[in-house]
């Protein structure tokens, strides 16, 4: 997987050179420079959904659990750059929040409950998104093509959220333990939230907390929401005006197209052709739409990069800290076969 994982970033690194290179060196530059220092407004932007998205996690723990917002706020930034930067999914980011949780003390059945529910939410809520950026491509462009595989691809989620919320309430992990239990680590994983049973009992309580519920996915579909807020702010800068719609559909659909391309990292290549598909749509030149998708990978970079190394850090810290208790304890019991009779 990770010998994959290393083709699709070098065959995506070279697909956005190729890109710059077709669509022109100099124009995609000359529309990057037209930003200017708006590049900074782009990537205050980007924090905004982020501190959402934290803050409607922490709703779903119960109060006699509920973690510091500064800790939530510090997960779910790692949890964000495991998630655009590293072919992960959503899943490598679900696993590294329940960690770093666990870290902070959260009992694990609570911590890998609440990201459980948390995923769910949030793909079903970028669905939701990903339909009123459908609607805007009919009833503005009747891009029907486009709407046709866009829509198939959101059925096909729907259908594999309601899937995966099935198999929750009947005891998902409790079921898959021994599959998992396979899979590197993942034992070790199931152990450390309290056990499949435990894990399943808390996912269940969070479900029937229908306020929380609610609350949670307000809170990431307004994360959604502002998230094209970016692409509209960026483009002002570049001297193109566009409408709310217009920026809704570009963020819905490439969300769209960036979760399906989970195996590559950072979806690189892909979500550029993306945006010089569905730029087009909307009147914007593929020079420009280019650097619009480049503009979105800077902030990406910024956000991102120091939250790998974060996290790096935090394991490299924890790993010492193991490994001297572990000496500690040898040593320990060592002195007291010594000192006995």
């Amino acid at each position: 997987m990770k010998l994959l994982g290393y083709i699709a970033l070098i065959l995506g690194i070279g697909a956005i050179v190729a890109l710059v290179i077709y669509q022109g060196a100099g124009d995609v530059a000359d529309a990057l420079a037209t930003v200017g220092w708006g590049l900074i407004l782009v990537v205050v932007i980007r924090i905004i959904p982020i501190v959402i998205d934290g803050a409607a996690w922490r709703i779903l723990f119960d109060h006699s659990h509920r973690p510091r917002m500064a800790d939530v706020q510090w997960a779910r930034w790692i949890g964000e750059s495991v998630n655009t930067l590293l072919p992960a999914l959503q899943i490598g980011s679900a696993l590294v929040r329940t960690r770093l949780m666990l870290m902070r003390g959260v009992p694990g059945r609570v911590a890998g409950a609440t990201v459980v529910v948390d995923l769910t939410i949030s793909t079903l809520t970028q669905l939701l998104f990903t339909l009123v950026g459908i609607g805007f491509l009919l009833s503005h462009y009747g891009e029907n093509n486009i709407a046709k595989g866009a829509g198939a691809g959101v059925v096909l989620g729907l259908l594999l959220v309601l899937l995966f919320f099935a198999f929750q309430q009947r005891g998902m992990f409790s079921w898959l333990v021994n599959i998992v239990a396979r899979v590197s680590k993942g034992r070790d994983w199931v152990n450390a939230v309290g056990g499949a049973e435990a894990l399943d009992k808390a996912i269940r309580d969070i479900y029937r907390r229908k306020r929380i519920l609610a609350l949670n996915a307000t809170g990431q579909m307004l994360a959604w929401t502002i998230g094209a807020f970016e692409i509209w702010l960026a483009l002002y800068f570049m001297g193109y005006e566009i409408s709310v719609g217009d920026a809704m559909l570009l963020e819905s659909l490439i969300l769209a197209v960036r979760a399906s391309a989970f195996f590559v990292p950072g979806a690189l290549g892909i979500q550029e052709g993306a945006f010089v598909l569905l730029g087009a749509v909307i009147g914007l030149s593929p020079e420009v739409a280019l650097a619009l998708s480049l503009i979105k990978r800077f902030r990406e970079l910024v956000i991102g990069v120091p939250g790998l190394l974060v996290w790096q850090f935090t394991e490299g810290r924890q790993m010492i800290r193991y490994r001297k208790t572990k000496h500690k304890k040898l040593v320990d019991n060592s002195e007291e076969k010594n000192t006995s009779p």
